[in-house]
């Protein structure tokens, strides 16, 4: 198992209790909540009320071919939009002050095909701590052997022309996340440097939620709706298709991308920087000024801000990114970020093709 990596703070920078105090005095001033508001419920409703209308509109039965064709890629995507938009805050206990309603909130994970529980902790504790240290952030080890996301990854030949496959494997990755992946990292020893010690009733969550996943989702339609297996599977493809390309493509342009580093630790293991500014030099945002792009995303288009404070509902971030912009600045510490999606996709091209080939990799 590998050791923890300890964030030392050598420099002694002050950024991060300086950012915190100005943030926290903006919701103080202005008398606002940390957590959502009305146009977060607005947004809520809206995604999960797409999700069942595009699931009714399914199973009714009463559409060509084609149409529902398209009804399974806006039901694969809505999915990833309530990912973002509802259960990540709600697993990060942004969402509302009430633990309940975040819990609640947080087990729409579930019925979408993910284990809210594992993912507290692969992302919420791994990631969020150990952001692009590789053999710790299994967030960027995408499909191990096939797709190289780090500079410290052994390079194969697989691997020279991944810059034009790993879009699709990415389309993959709600398909793994539903068939495969949560049982891998349920039964491992460990998720990077966290020990799994379950309890019970967590297995029994998984099994549970799972099941009732494949009967909504596999069982109901085949059922209810008038078509042939193999009409079944493109429809259920092109769902999981939809969403993993919309997932794989936000998570990986925060962190895999020509601004951002991957820092690795020092022989006696440790990060000689303070873990915020470890943040900001491996987190990058994109659209941040895009109402469309924060709409959708759910502020993961914001990934510095929500990094520096996941306990703060997304909702803000618009707002409180010009505070610590401002603040990064002064402090000369570096704030990422590409102004629209399509530079930022371009950022990440140009990484894969970097990492494709350790020759281009050491020119660059």
């Amino acid at each position: 198992m590998l050791a923890k990596v300890k964030f030392i703070d050598v420099k002694k920078t002050g950024f991060f209790s300086t950012v915190r105090e100005r943030v926290d005095n903006y919701f103080t001033e202005n008398n606002i909540s940390k957590t959502g508001n009305t146009a977060m419920y607005v947004k809520t409703v809206f995604f999960l009320g797409g999700l069942l209308l595009f699931y009714g509109l399914i199973i009714s039965n009463q559409f060509g071919l084609i149409t529902m064709w398209v009804l399974s890629a806006l039901l694969g995507m809505f999915a990833a939009f309530i990912g973002f938009n509802i259960c990540h805050d709600a697993i990060h206990g942004s969402y509302s002050t009430n633990t309940t309603l975040n819990k609640v909130l947080g087990y729409l994970f579930n019925l979408i095909g993910a284990n809210a529980y594992l993912w507290s902790i692969a992302h919420n504790v791994v990631h969020h701590t150990y952001t692009n240290i590789h053999g710790h952030d299994e967030d960027i080890e995408i499909a191990p052997g096939l797709i190289r996301l780090n500079p410290d990854e052994k390079a194969n030949k697989i691997q020279r022309y991944q810059h034009y496959y790993a879009f699709f494997l990415y389309s993959l990755a709600s398909l793994s996340w539903v068939m495969r992946k949560d049982y891998i990292k349920f039964f491992k020893k460990n998720i990077g440097t966290h020990v799994n010690n379950h309890p019970k009733k967590e297995y029994v969550k998984l099994f549970l939620f799972k099941f009732l996943y494949y009967v909504a989702f596999i069982v109901l339609p085949l059922v209810f709706v008038d078509i042939t297996w193999w009409q079944f599977i493109i429809g259920f493809l092109t769902m999981h298709f939809a969403e993993g390309l919309v997932l794989g493509l936000v998570f990986q342009l925060a962190h895999v991308v020509e601004l951002t580093e991957f820092p690795d630790p020092n022989e006696e293991g440790n990060i000689e920087e303070a873990w915020a500014v470890h943040q900001m030099r491996t987190t990058a945002n994109f659209a941040r000024k895009s109402p469309i792009a924060a709409f959708l995303c759910g502020g993961l288009n914001m990934q510095v801000e929500h990094h520096l404070f996941p306990k703060i509902c997304h909702i803000h971030y618009p707002i409180i990114s010009e505070i610590v912009r401002e603040t990064a600045i002064e402090f000369g510490i570096p704030y990422h970020e590409y102004p629209t999606f399509g530079e930022a996709l371009v950022s990440h091209f140009k990484v894969l093709k970097r990492f494709s080939r350790p020759e281009i990799e050491t020119a660059a």
